[in-house]
């Protein structure tokens, strides 16, 4: 923990951040196997969706990407989550 209190506040925000999506995703991976199929894909999606917001935390936390892109994605994430008119399944990946 002495490398994180190193870190400037937003980092260390954005890294606790991760962590904290890591985890709701490391919970929820463990049940996806109990889902029925059509379930299943769908869950799994969402939780792609959390992962990538994750990194996106992380990407923010070394500076690769600014503020403003961190919401625009974190913004952009949401949407998907929550469903987009064009794919009423809120589904994030199309084969």
């Amino acid at each position: 923990m002495n490398f994180l209190k190193s870190l400037p506040l937003r980092r260390r925000r954005a890294l606790r951040s991760a962590r904290v999506l890591d985890e709701v995703v490391d919970a929820q991976l463990a049940l996806l196997p109990e889902l029925p199929d059509d379930l299943r894909e769908r869950a799994a999606d969402r939780l792609a969706e959390l992962v990538g917001l994750s990194q996106a935390y992380r990407h923010f936390s070394q500076g690769w990407i600014t503020r403003r892109e961190l919401e625009t994605r974190g913004r952009a994430a949401l949407r998907r989550l929550e469903g987009d008119p064009l794919h009423p399944d809120g589904a994030t990946h199309r084969i």
